[in-house]
């Protein structure tokens, strides 16, 4: 069993399946909320469905337009402007189905990489200034099941100069021969586009005034840097400290070296039961 199905078996043992996920709250069938400081491994870091995003919405419309082909429309281009946006600096981007495949990727343009996360630790005099940096894999923050990782290229590292207007580039370059890119149908880039649009707007508003309201009921357990969680239990007690914080209607991640996250916006009454509690 891998950490996902832990976690997954854990929460039905207690409450039944998930009927509806919103914003950081997961819904379940026995009528309890559970607060999610998982949020999918940072994929539904800005909320479940379209409380914190309009990705959802975009995805939709771009369905009903019949965009689900292998042909070119401009919401290549348009994901491409989303993250040039986001890191500052024009990129040409690719597309992989899960990080390995993205740093491998990424080690044939360059050894300067690194993976994008949104708030950073801005205070840390060793924080990545990443419209600086070659090759950046960013995760784009659609709440879907499933990698899709993005390796942001610099344009000038391309050999082939492979274009940056509207459209699909027809050819790869020559430096990802054999490396196992994926497409993505046209519906998916309008909604991941939307979504790093949306991260843009959420990291303007969200700052440390937001994060650290929590950190009364959590310090005992976690260390927060910016808006995540870090786990103080030993690592050999963590799959007994995922069932505790479940029994307080908390969803934290499944594996110890994955960080949790601040439950944005909500109100900290959803820590009363683990401040009532204790682990040990």
């Amino acid at each position: 069993m891998n950490n996902t199905e832990f976690l997954r078996n854990e929460i039905f043992l207690r409450y039944g399946n998930i009927k509806r996920a919103r914003g950081n709250f997961l819904y379940t069938e026995k009528g309890v909320r559970l607060t999610d400081l998982y949020r999918e491994g940072g994929r539904a870091i800005l909320g479940w469905g379209s409380e914190g995003s309009g990705a959802f919405t975009v995805f939709k419309d771009v369905l009903q337009r019949g965009l689900t082909g292998s042909f070119s429309t401009a919401m290549t281009y348009r994901l491409q402007k989303a993250i040039s946006e986001l890191l500052f600096s024009e990129r040409k981007i690719f597309v992989f189905a899960s990080r390995q495949d993205a740093l491998l990727g990424a080690q044939k343009f360059s050894t300067d990489i690194s993976f994008y996360k949104p708030w950073a630790l801005a205070k840390d005099s060793s924080a990545v200034d990443f419209s600086a940096t070659d090759c950046v894999i960013v995760e784009a923050p659609f709440p879907w099941a499933g990698e899709t990782e993005l390796l942001a290229v610099k344009e000038g590292l391309l050999a082939n100069g492979a274009p940056s207007g509207e459209g699909h580039s027809v050819e790869e370059p020559a430096e990802l021969n054999g490396l196992r890119t994926i497409y993505l149908a046209p519906a998916m880039e309008a909604a991941l586009a939307r979504s790093i649009y949306d991260l843009i707007a959420a990291i303007q508003s969200y700052s440390e005034k937001d994060f650290f309201i929590y950190d009364k009921y959590i310090a005992p357990y976690w260390i927060r840097k910016g808006p995540y969680l870090f786990p103080k239990v030993a690592k050999e007690k963590y799959d007994d400290f995922v069932k505790f914080c479940l029994d307080c209607q908390l969803v934290p991640p499944p594996a110890y070296e994955q960080n949790g996250i601040v439950p944005f916006k909500a109100d900290k009454g959803v820590f009363a039961k683990l401040s009532k509690s204790n682990f040990s």
